[in-house]
Parts: structure tokens; C-alpha cells; sequence
């Protein structure tokens, strides 16, 4: 009773998070893409790098692997040779975004924190060759999942599904990989995220303090300051992505060391009882969430961005509003003559 009802609560979760996230980040890429929302264009390239990934997240993740697999499991995608390159591209993926959003964080330090080496770095330039070089290793990295499996079941010659090998979990090379593999992603971008942000934190206080103590000697009062306004704003924007990145992948994070220090195994087949199997599903849920938090983020915390979302809900709406009203003129001036 309780597997069917945890079945059918992915059954639904999915679908819905697939419906939700693909437009929304849709609509990011567009709305930033057009450069009206009153950001530089190095947070620009960084929100839309993430947005993509997110976006491809939703595809293939969500759609290609979990809701396949709930209402196509016999589907072409999980022959095991289909099924380990999906497993590689979307491990790839998932690192691909985790790592994007640790690289706005460190943009954003160095924009904020770092003023004689922010000429230099936060440069449209830097921030491609970043993207790319990040992209490029973390796909290699990645190549070796296509290794880790092997054939769940072989039908009249066919191998189905994908199954970790045994010797992941005895081989010292597999294991120092796997440790590799998770400190890479999330640990590292755990640490660096928070020491970014605590830094970050601490430098804004110091600046703050002096900046009002400035103002008011020279002013008599404390008055309104534009700059310290606007350095808020990019703080709220970063605090919230980096905020919910580290609330959603927490317990991934937790499943890595619950499997390795009570040396059990990934994927417990169907089996929704085992506590292994729940921990990794409940964390894969929140994982993929992730992906589509951030739309509502920028929504709730910039402006403009809401106002060209607006913009852009009304534009097809007074098209259909002036399309029908078309059809209706030759008929207004027949009755004139």
C-alpha cells in the first residue's frame, strides 16, 4: 500500500514539475536574453547559463528519465547502451548547473569584494571563457558514469536498464572515484558557496558601516543611498539562488554519506520500503526542484523582470484581442455605405 502510494505521488509530482519548470525557465532565457532588466551583462550570461542547464534539466532528466521510466519503461530509451548515456549526460547536466550557479557566487564576490580585480574579471569575456571551461571538465568528468553500469536484464539478446556494477562498491579505484565524484558535487560547491557568502557578508557589514558613517558627517543625517540600494538588490538575488541551491541538494548530499558510512548500495530496484531507496528518491525530488526555483526567484526579487514577464503575458493576449477585431471592419464599412 505504502509503494503504491509513494508511486503515485512521482507519478504526479513530475509531470507537474516538467509543466512548470520547462516554461518558466523558458521564459527566463527570453526575458534576460533581451537585456531589459536592468542587470550587467555578466549577471546576465550567468542567469542564462543557468537557466539552460535548468531547462535541459527539465528535458532530460525529468522528462527522458524519470517520467519515461514511470509511463515507457520499455521504451527504447532504457536499452542499456541509451541508458548509460543518459545517465552520463544527465549526471553531466545536473553538474554543469550546480557549478554555474558556484561561479555566479564567485562573480558576485569578486564584483562585490574585490574592486581592483573586478575591472579585470567580471568581463563579458571572462565569463564565457569560465562557462566553457567549466562545462568542458565537468563533461569529462562525467564520461566515466557510462562505465559504472551493466545490464539489468538481457531479453532475446537485448540488454535492458542500467544496474551498478558490484565492483563500484569493492573496487578502491570506483570507491576513491565515487568520493571524488561527491565532493566535486555538492560538497565542494557547499563549502565555497557558504565561505563566498559569508565573506561576501562580512565585507558588505564593514562597508555599510563606514559608507553611513561617511554620509552622515558629511550630510548631518543618515539619507537614502542609491549605491547601497542597488548593491542590496544583487545581494538578495544572490542569497536566494545560493540559499535554496544549498536547502535542495542538502540531502543528496546526506544520501552520499549515509550510503558510504553504512556501506549500502544506490537504487534499491522498486523496493519503496527500504529506508536507502526512499532517502535517495526524496532527494532526487528536491535535487530536481532546483531546477525550477529560480524563475520564481528572479519574479520575486527584481522588478523589471516581473514587468517584461507582464509584458510578455499581455503582448499574445492583445494580438488574439486585435485579431479578432480584424474580421469586423469590412463589415462596419459595408454598413457605412
Amino acid at each position: 500500500m505504502h509503494g503504491s502510494v509513494k508511486g503515485l505521488f512521482f507519478a504526479i509530482y513530475y509531470p507537474i514539475l516538467a509543466a512548470i519548470g520547462i516554461p518558466a525557465n523558458l521564459a527566463v532565457i527570453v526575458i534576460l536574453s533581451r537585456g531589459r532588466c536592468g542587470l550587467s551583462r555578466c549577471i546576465t550570461y550567468y542567469l542564462v547559463s543557468m537557466a539552460v542547464t535548468d531547462l535541459l534539466v527539465m528535458i532530460m532528466v525529468v522528462i527522458l528519465n524519470r517520467i519515461a521510466g514511470i509511463y515507457f519503461p520499455l521504451s527504447f530509451l532504457f536499452i542499456t547502451p541509451v541508458c548509460r548515456i543518459r545517465l552520463a549526460l544527465n549526471n553531466a547536466i545536473i553538474g554543469c548547473s550546480v557549478w554555474f550557479t558556484v561561479a555566479f557566487t564567485f562573480d558576485r564576490f569578486m564584483a562585490i569584494c574585490c574592486q581592483k580585480l573586478k575591472i579585470k574579471y567580471c568581463t563579458e569575456k571572462t565569463v564565457t571563457r569560465v562557462l566553457g571551461i567549466v562545462a568542458a571538465l565537468i563533461c569529462l568528468k562525467y564520461t566515466f558514469i557510462y562505465f559504472i553500469f551493466e545490464p539489468l536484464y538481457v531479453i532475446e539478446n537485448i540488454p535492458w536498464f542500467c544496474s551498478i556494477k558490484l565492483i563500484f562498491y569493492t573496487s578502491s579505484a570506483w570507491a576513491a572515484y565515487d568520493w571524488i565524484h561527491r565532493i566535486l558535487t555538492p560538497c565542494l560547491p557547499f563549502v565555497l558557496i557558504l565561505l563566498l557568502n559569508a565573506l561576501t557578508v562580512r565585507h558588505i557589514l564593514v562597508a555599510s558601516r563606514a559608507r553611513g558613517r561617511l554620509r552622515a558627517h558629511n550630510n548631518g543625517e543618515k539619507q537614502n543611498d542609491p549605491e547601497m540600494e542597488k548593491r542590496r538588490k544583487s545581494i538578495v538575488l544572490l542569497f536566494t539562488i545560493s540559499g535554496s541551491f544549498i536547502l535542495l541538494y542538502l540531502l543528496r548530499l546526506l544520501t552520499f554519506l549515509y550510503v558510504r558510512i553504512a556501506k549500502l548500495s544506490y537504487f534499491s530496484g522498486s523496493n519503496f520500503t527500504k529506508s536507502n531507496f526512499i532517502l535517495e528518491e526524496s532527494g532526487f525530488v528536491l535535487q530536481l526542484l532546483s531546477s525550477c526555483v529560480n524563475p520564481f526567484i528572479y519574479a520575486g526579487t527584481q522588478r523589471q523582470f516581473r514587468e517584461e514577464l507582464r509584458n510578455g503575458v499581455k503582448y499574445p493576449l492583445s494580438y488574439l484581442c486585435k485579431a479578432q477585431a480584424v474580421p469586423n471592419q469590412p463589415v462596419l464599412a459595408k454598413h457605412k455605405t
